[in-house]
C-alpha cells in the first residue's frame, strides 16, 4: 500500500480490466490517479502534479499520442511511459518522438513495469552533465534544456541528439546528409532533417539551430 510520502503517478488507461488492476498493482510504490479518457486524463496531468504517467496507446476521446502531445504542448516535462498492444519499429519511433520517454508493448510483466518506471525516475531526478548553451543549459542525457525564460524543457530522442550533435562542435557547419547519417535512421529523407530543426526552434529559441545558406546548419548563439 503506498504512503503518503510515495511518488504521485498518473494512469491513463480505458480498459474495465487492465485499469483497475494496474492501479492496484502500481499503489504498492505510488499514489495512483487512474484516469480511463485521453481528454479527461490531458486534464489532469496539465492539472496537477505527478512524478511520472503511464498512458495507453488507443483511448477515447483523445488517443495516446495526442495526449502526450497536449501535455508537452502545456510544457508538462513530467516522464511517460506509454503502453502499446502496438509492437512495431514504426509505432515505438512515433511514440518516443511524440515526446514519450519510454514504450512497453502489451501483454508485459509488472516487474519489468516497476523497473522502466524506476529507470525514468532516475534520470528524471538526476539530470547529468550539462551544455551552455548562451544563456541556456542542456542536459543531453535526460534529453532536457532549460531555458533562461520559461524553465525546463523536455526534448524528444532525436530532438536531443540533433542538438548534442551541434553542440559538441559548435563552430562547425553540419550538411543535412552529415546530420541524417548521425541522428537519424538510413530509411529517412534529408527533409527530415529541416522538420527536426523546426522542432527544435519551436521548443526552444529561433537562434538555437543556424542555418548556413547553402552548407547545412551549426549551432547557434541563443
Amino acid at each position: 500500500m503506498s504512503t503518503v510520502s510515495s511518488p504521485r503517478l498518473l494512469l491513463i488507461e480505458d480498459d474495465p480490466q487492465l485499469g483497475p488492476l494496474l492501479a492496484g498493482v502500481l499503489d504498492e510504490h505510488y499514489r495512483v490517479t487512474l484516469v480511463a479518457d485521453g481528454r479527461d486524463g490531458a486534464d489532469t496531468g496539465a492539472r496537477e502534479s505527478f512524478e511520472v504517467m503511464v498512458i495507453d496507446r488507443r483511448l477515447p476521446s483523445l488517443d495516446g499520442l495526442a495526449v502526450v502531445d497536449a501535455l508537452r504542448r502545456a510544457r508538462v516535462t513530467t516522464p511517460i511511459l506509454m503502453l502499446t498492444a502496438l509492437g512495431t519499429v514504426q509505432d515505438r519511433v512515433d511514440g518516443l518522438d511524440g515526446g514519450a520517454n519510454d514504450y512497453l508493448v502489451k501483454p508485459f510483466e509488472f516487474d519489468e513495469l516497476f523497473a522502466r518506471l524506476r529507470a525514468l525516475q532516475r534520470v528524471f531526478t538526476g539530470e547529468g552533465t550539462s551544455t551552455s548553451i548562451g544563456d541556456w543549459e542542456f542536459h543531453p542525457a535526460s534529453q532536457v534544456i532549460y531555458s533562461p525564460y520559461d524553465g525546463r524543457i523536455l526534448l524528444t530522442g532525436r530532438e536531443a541528439a540533433m542538438l548534442q550533435l551541434l553542440a559538441d562542435s559548435p563552430g562547425r557547419t553540419f550538411s543535412r546528409l552529415e546530420i541524417l547519417h548521425a541522428v537519424f535512421s538510413p530509411e529517412d529523407q534529408p527533409g527530415t532533417v529541416d522538420t527536426y530543426v523546426h522542432y527544435l526552434r519551436r521548443k526552444t529559441d529561433v537562434g538555437m539551430v543556424l542555418t548556413v545558406r547553402g552548407q547545412g546548419y551549426r549551432l547557434g548563439e541563443p
